[in-house]
């Protein structure tokens, strides 16, 4: 019959005698061995054996499994997910190996694991130094729109202060039968809808000398009403904003009313579509995004961008991540409630099917997507239409895509009796992207060299001399 393994567990003894505050030689007076014993143990020169385990057990008051920890099941599962990254793809990495790295080393892999982490984060701002094109930045130039970003994404687009708030509100104006009567009731303001001449350029304007709010006669229903609901949060949420944006870090004035305006629209988005009624609504209608706008006289936009919101904590619902893009593929809009990767630079791969939405015209379009590492997500991508309202009134038109990740797409009534499809390989970014066989890039990743052509071409643009 074969022998047991010896168990080693030198870094896990030595964790336990830290947090116990002891000594090599306090332990051993303890454990009645040497100190040396200790010594060995704790550098897996010696195998821990059941004996030795008992006794630390009986002598500490530990339990057995408590002692025995998850076997580094986590640090296992961290170090796996890192060295599934595009830049160890050539070298022979076995699981076995892997486990026992983490195992019987937690130290090491602690170290490589904050190594990547500090690796990936120095990869992204080069990807952002780069966004420019090659153009020269002033390095002190602040970003407006990326502080914004960064302070939504940072809290996960989730404001409950604001939530709860709207969700007042939204009950006080159905009392006074609707956006027009609560502004009259509580304001003293009436609307007015004027043509778009005398608007001249704006949508809505607070004439305070006149008290009325007008209002672009050109909008449809869903933006009049929006547009109603935003100048109820200017007038009730303003304390609510400076709160908020107190806990904010901001380099520039632009940054700071740039995410005042994100508050806003985040207020009164959840004062058309409240959170307890809207986080309902979702579940019933398998979060079908079309049905929930017609339910709450929403557009198909307003409604994708509140999808975000819904992370109010243990009142959670699927998290999802929202892009904009124009038909030349820029970014106009990101909204994050989910942590994903490309929160940041996605939007640029030419294979997500959000870049070809224009094609079919307020269809919606679903895909798989899978990014280099293996994580998996699904994308739903429609065309959506902003302005018009008349005969050669201006429009742009622009696709939006809500994306989440692979473990919540059964909920979503797009995959109802439809089996997962192959997902589509793409990537965060041409920048951040390591597959060398893609025949859409545009540019080659950060730290691979490019090859030469002089005896081989490849089909891809690039062709990576270690690839």
């Amino acid at each position: 019959m074969a022998k047991d393994r010896p168990v080693y567990m030198g870094p896990r003894l030595r964790r336990l005698r830290r947090e116990l505050g002891l000594t090599q030689s306090d332990m051993a007076t303890d454990l009645e061995i040497s100190a040396s014993y200790v010594a060995l143990l704790e550098r897996n020169q010696r195998p821990l054996t059941a004996d030795m385990l008992l006794r630390l057990a009986r002598t500490y008051r530990l339990d057995m499994s408590e002692l025995a920890g998850d076997g580094g099941a986590e640090q296992t599962s961290r170090l796996q997910a890192v060295l599934k990254d595009p830049m160890f793809a050539d070298i022979d990495l076995p699981a076995l190996a892997t486990q026992d790295v983490a195992v019987n080393y937690p130290g090491m892999t602690e170290a490589l694991l904050r190594l990547h982490t500090a690796y990936r984060e120095e990869q992204l701002a080069l990807a952002d130094r780069g966004a420019g094109g090659g153009r020269e930045e002033v390095a002190d130039a602040p970003d407006p729109v990326a502080e914004s970003r960064r302070f939504v994404a940072a809290r996960r687009n989730s404001f409950p202060l604001l939530d709860d708030m709207a969700e007042t509100l939204a009950a006080g104006i159905e009392e006074a039968g609707g956006l027009s009567g609560w502004l009259k009731a509580k304001h003293g303001l009436r609307v007015r809808r004027l043509p778009s001449d005398v608007m001249a350029g704006s949508m809505r304007r607070l004439d305070r000398h006149r008290d009325a709010v007008l209002i672009d006669d050109a909008l449809d229903g869903a933006s009049t009403s929006f547009q109603l609901a935003l100048q109820i949060a200017y007038l009730e949420m303003r304390k609510a904003f400076d709160t908020l944006l107190k806990e904010g870090q901001f380099a520039s004035e632009s940054g700071r009313r740039l995410t005042r305006r994100a508050l806003a629209s985040y207020g009164a988005a959840a004062i058309l579509m409240p959170y307890t009624a809207f986080a309902k609504a979702v579940e019933a209608r398998r979060y079908d995004v079309e049905a929930l706008a017609r339910q709450f006289g929403a557009s198909f936009e307003q409604t994708a961008h509140r999808l975000t919101t819904l992370q109010k904590p243990g009142q959670e619902r699927v998290p999802f991540f929202f892009i904009r893009v124009d038909p030349a593929g820029n970014v106009s809009k990101r909204l994050d409630g989910a942590g994903f990767p490309f929160a940041r630079h996605g939007g640029s791969c030419p294979l997500w099917s959000v870049h070809r939405v224009f094609e079919t015209p307020r269809e919606v379009v679903t895909q798989w997507l899978e990014l280099p590492d293996g994580e998996r997500f699904f994308s739903i991508a429609r065309s959506v239409r902003a302005g018009g309202g008349g005969w050669g009134a201006p429009r742009v038109d622009r696709a939006i895509a809500l994306c989440c990740a692979a473990e919540h797409a059964h909920r979503l009534i797009y995959t109802q009796d439809a089996a997962p499809a192959e997902p589509t390989p793409i990537g965060v970014t041409c920048r951040l992207c390591h597959r060398s066989r893609c025949m859409a890039r545009s540019a080659p990743p950060i730290g691979r060299e490019v090859m030469p052509d002089d005896f081989r071409q490849t089909h891809a643009p690039f062709g990576f001399a270690d690839g």
